[in-house]
């Protein structure tokens, strides 16, 4: 598969890196010489230095060819413009990130202008990941959902943990839990366990649950979402703006912290049951005691810089907040928050990243039967999550798993069946059918693209 990626940011960066170990034809295109050089020279990608609305360039990235074009640039017009003209000289799919609310608001009306086949929203995706996390513990992450309410969650073992020592066989009989442990990553070294597998402290768990059994699964294991009452949120920017709207329709007493006066008069306007604050120039931290901080029961940190959204997250959880959340830009960032047991982090640079790698994945084929669904990256990528539609050449169509002839590569986990609609859990008689959407957990090493690739 030939892919142009046009943008050479964080998110690029990222996405190269992701993409450059696979069997892929990369060309990079970015107006800075020094990226492209920087990038071709660590990754076996071939790089061209200009605009990537132009059509010189494109076609010298060889766009007349090309199965797909990733638009990841900083101006939202340069990322239309790349992928029509990409597609009008011949390019199959075409992807683009946009970041302006008014673009946003636009996103079907821009597909259907500029022929895009996908439009990637970063703070849009980064307000809803929060939202669907407020009150979540810093060891405990909700990482996405399929449809019919079923989550994919990320757990890290803590010392006292009621599961250390014990296998997930006796974890799911003992505490009655339909729950499925998909990956673990222990020491940086992934397993797909099967139910002998024993749990020990620091285990970070990816797991598969039903949102009817969420509740009592989190309590069995030890996990207390909390009930959140008032919000702090410090940084008014557009993801504010978006968590806020969401937030809306619920009764949270939220407080926010911002240093433009501007842009307070803005979110007053738009959210005049909100608490509101300009916070100037003056010292946040004195401004955060002022604000009663202590008796918040969740903090966000939403800042446009990395180091105070450190700092802030690090402060809250000092003062035993129940719930913190923080945004950070910088990858490297995140793996140091890490370190200090704060755990809920959300990154654009990630969310657009997989976003894009879904999007890869999903055109990664000519047989529009076997194309990709939802499609997640879990233990520090390690391991992908990923919904697969068995085809009628299938070849273990209506086998039953518990049969002989029912087998799978190693390491490959079939975590769950949708079936008109319907969830099935599998067991030794369950069968797939033609239709079914199928959602297995793999290293990513194994390069599954197609279900039969599981076989």
């Amino acid at each position: 598969m030939k892919i142009i990626v046009v943008g050479l940011g964080r998110t690029g960066h990222l996405l190269i890196q992701s993409l450059a170990s696979e069997d892929y034809d990369i060309v990079v295109i970015d107006k800075d010489k020094k990226l492209v050089d920087e990038v071709t020279d660590r990754f076996s990608v071939n790089g061209i230095a200009g605009s990537g609305a132009s059509r010189e360039t494109l076609l010298a990235a060889g766009a007349a060819t090309a199965d797909a074009i990733v638009a990841l640039t900083p101006v939202d017009e340069i990322n239309l413009l790349s992928c029509m003209q990409a597609k009008n000289l011949g390019t199959r799919y075409a992807s683009a990130r946009i970041t302006m609310p008014d673009f946003v608001k636009e996103r079907e009306a821009l597909k259907r202008e500029y022929r895009i086949d996908m439009i990637f929203t970063p703070r849009e995706d980064v307000a809803e990941e929060i939202y669907q996390n407020i009150g979540m513990p810093g060891n405990t992450k909700l990482v996405g959902s399929w449809r019919n309410g079923i989550h994919l969650m990320d757990l890290n073992l803590l010392e006292d943990s009621p599961l250390c020592g014990r296998s997930l066989n006796d974890i799911k009989k003992t505490n009655h839990l339909n729950m499925l442990v998909v990956a673990v990553l222990r020491g940086g070294r992934l397993t797909i366990p099967d139910g002998n597998f024993v749990v020990e402290a620091n285990d970070n768990l990816t797991l598969i649950i039903s949102e009817k059994e969420l509740s009592h699964t989190l309590e069995s294991l030890g996990i207390h979402r909390k009930k959140v009452k008032k919000v702090m949120i410090i940084g008014g920017n557009t993801i504010s703006e978006y968590l806020l709207g969401l937030m809306e329709k619920d009764s949270y007493q939220v407080t926010v912290l911002e240093e433009d006066a501007d842009r307070c008069r803005e979110l007053m306007d738009r959210f005049p049951k909100c608490k509101v604050l300009c916070t100037g120039e003056g010292e946040l931290l004195e401004i955060l005691k002022e604000e009663r901080i202590t008796d918040m029961d969740m903090v966000v940190s939403l800042t446009n810089s990395d180091e105070t959204n450190l700092v802030i997250s690090m402060y809250s959880w000092s003062c035993r907040i129940p719930s913190v959340l923080t945004y950070v830009e910088v990858t490297e960032h995140l793996r140091l928050l890490h370190k200090v047991n704060i755990d809920i982090t959300v990154s654009p640079v990630e969310s657009t990243s997989l976003r894009a790698m879904r999007f890869i994945r999903y055109h990664d084929g000519d047989e529009a039967e076997q194309a990709i669904g939802k499609f997640y990256m879990v233990a520090e990528g390690h391991a992908e999550i990923k919904e697969l539609k068995a085809g009628s050449d299938f070849k273990l169509l209506d086998i039953a798993f518990k049969e002989p002839s029912f087998k799978l590569k190693k390491n490959v986990l079939i975590a769950a069946i949708f079936r008109d609609g319907e969830l099935i859990v599998p067991s030794g008689n369950t069968t797939i059918r033609q239709g079914d959407q199928v959602i297995i957990a793999t290293p990513r090493k194994q390069k599954i693209r197609h279900l039969n690739d599981i076989v």
